[in-house]
């Protein structure tokens, strides 16, 4: 601390209307908008500042985290100012602003933090003509519920002003303690900056046996895997967890350098966008592949030849196979978590083990109090997200060291693992099909229509002919979910159409960037002979497709020829 203290100053500012977060705390808007819009960014981080309540706020410490995109370092100087101004006592940020997702959660529940603001737009495009996000977690590492996301709204609507020290300037590069002194505060305002690794890190020493992986990857037999940051947060974390500390070559992974706009590409780990890593894996070289979106929460898998895992049958095998990690054999396996449009196939493996499954709506906050009661032990969904109770975050990098240890212990390769599993529980055929950037009216007045069809009465016992296959309807509603720990209620969080032979139907509304809407439809067939494992996804959930597309009439009613995305 050196001169006069840093002026803290009261800024006049009028609301924006927009701003209420998408889902967990988090608002997900275009770059421009932002870096534009005067007082955007202010506003937002003011509402959510001011949701702590005062006295939970004065003097006490939070973490601050960004995936390194496009406008993420001026966001975090300005993040810094106001929780100065704010009477915040601590800031924890990841050395040159790069903290990921489940870093951000781990350090918070480590040094018992009032919360943490993560700059992302998950595995949305960078760049300045890209999406930014910010999200908010609370103390217990998780996402925020829907009632303080609730709070943050109302507060974004009649805001008037916000604080903050413009004059406050912190050096993010260099590691260790900052201190400020501030007009009119006692006590001065610190800033720690840490090594975005270390302190997760060791977090996954606890869980994992990391001499097992490590031979896994360097012993005689060694599993030769390849694995893409897609030039996110994750980088610096795959280089020190897989390669410095696991013994994982260098050439083993690759973009690892985080870039503002992820190097011009989309930073999704699945089949559509993580061409690079499928093609390296089909050269038939690596034995294990996966890649992980730009803030370090999801993540996908693949075998020799570009033999991909979906999501929800990585949630099963992971469920099936958590003997094999140490840390469950310490604490126990006490139930399942799974977002309702996510496949059935964790149920059966819950069955098996005789463990509870909850059923909740797609958004990660809502497995936080099955959790923090003690109901939950592993938790996923189907857009690539699977985490535990040793976070309140899906965890990208934990997935990948499950799935190391599951073939460490096995000593079979990923497709061995996945048709054991077929064989044993049957195959679970599962797609996922987007329609991006509709006009959000057009998509409510779809939703609404396609609502009042599908809940009728009527509809029940319906039945639909496509080719050879006969489909009758057995089971319809809008989905709603009642929280067994607080009994919080929540609505229509999609419909779903349930068939006689288990078959299932889904549609989603989802609008997360808050500018245009997306339409989810998933479809979902079982197969329990092993005979027809081997077939196409699409070519089997087609019949299933054909029934969704004549109720809803979406092509007619968007003009659009097909999805944008397949999963």
């Amino acid at each position: 601390m050196e001169g006069s203290p840093i002026p803290v100053l009261t800024v006049p500012t009028a609301p924006y209307e927009d701003q209420r977060p998408a889902g967990g705390g988090g608002l997900r808007r275009p770059t421009g908008l932002f870096e534009g819009q005067r007082n955007y960014l202010p506003n937002f981080i003011q509402s959510v500042l001011s949701s702590i309540d005062l006295r939970d706020r004065q003097g006490c410490t939070m973490v601050v985290g960004s995936d390194g995109r496009y406008f993420s370092r001026t966001a975090t100087e300005i993040v810094v100012q106001m929780a100065a101004a704010n009477g915040i006592g601590r800031l924890i940020i990841g050395q040159n602003g790069i903290l990921s997702t489940p870093a951000v959660s781990c350090i918070i529940r480590k040094i018992k933090a009032a919360g943490g603001i993560i700059l992302t737009a998950s595995h949305c495009p960078g760049g300045p003509g890209g999406e930014f996000g910010v999200k908010f977690n609370v103390a217990n590492g998780g996402p925020a519920p829907d009632v303080v996301s609730d709070k943050i709204y109302q507060i974004s609507k009649t805001i008037e002003e916000y604080a903050i020290c413009p004059d406050l300037r912190i050096d993010l590069s260099r590691l260790g303690r900052q201190e400020f002194d501030l007009e009119n505060k006692f006590k001065p305002f610190r800033v720690e900056i840490v090594d975005p690794v270390d302190i997760y890190l060791n977090l996954l020493r606890t869980i994992f046996d990391f001499n097992a992986i490590k031979s896994l990857l360097t012993g005689p037999s060694q599993l030769k895997i390849r694995i893409d940051a897609m030039h996110g947060v994750m980088g610096p974390y795959v280089r020190k967890v897989l390669c410095d500390e696991l013994g994982a070559p260098a050439n083993s992974a690759i973009n690892c350098v985080p870039l503002e706009d992820f190097g011009g590409q989309h930073p999704d780990p699945n089949l559509t966008y993580a061409t690079t890593l499928l093609e390296a894996m089909k050269g038939g070289e690596y034995g294990f592949g996966a890649a992980f979106d730009a803030d370090g929460d999801r993540y996908m898998i693949l075998g020799q030849n570009g033999f991909f895992v979906s999501p929800s049958d990585s949630l099963a095998i992971i469920a099936a196979n958590l003997s094999c990690i140490p840390y469950f054999r310490q604490m126990g396996v006490r139930g399942f978590g799974r977002s309702m449009p996510t496949s059935t196939a964790l149920d059966r493996v819950a069955k098996s083990m005789k463990v509870p499954v909850y059923e909740t709506p797609a958004g990660w906050r809502f497995f936080s109090n099955l959790m923090d009661s003690g109901r939950c032990s592993l938790c996923g969904e189907e857009s690539f997200g699977t985490g535990s109770d040793h976070l309140r975050e899906k965890d990208g990098l934990w997935a990948v060291l499950v799935w190391l240890s599951i073939i460490a212990a096995r000593k079979q390769s990923v497709e061995e693992i996945v048709r054991d599993h077929w064989a044993k529980f049957g195959r679970h055929y599962y797609c996922r099909f987007d329609y991006e950037g509709l006009e959000p009216k057009t998509t409510y007045y779809i939703m609404r229509d396609l609502e009042a069809l599908v809940t009728d009465k009527s509809f029940i016992g319906q039945q639909f002919a496509v080719g050879s296959h006969v489909y009758s309807v057995a089971k319809t509603d809008s989905f709603e979910y009642v929280d067994p720990v607080d009994g919080t209620v929540t609505k229509k969080q999609g419909l779903r159409i349930i068939f006689s032979d288990a078959s299932r139907l889904i549609f989603r509304l989802s609008s997360s960037s808050g500018v245009r809407a997306t339409i989810r439809l998933y479809a979902e067939s079982y197969e329990r002979d092993p005979s027809g494992h081997d077939q196409e996804p699409q070519a089997v959930l087609s019949p299933l497709i054909a029934i969704a597309l004549k109720i809803s009439q979406i092509h007619e009613r968007t003009g659009r020829r097909g999805p944008t995305v397949i999963t």
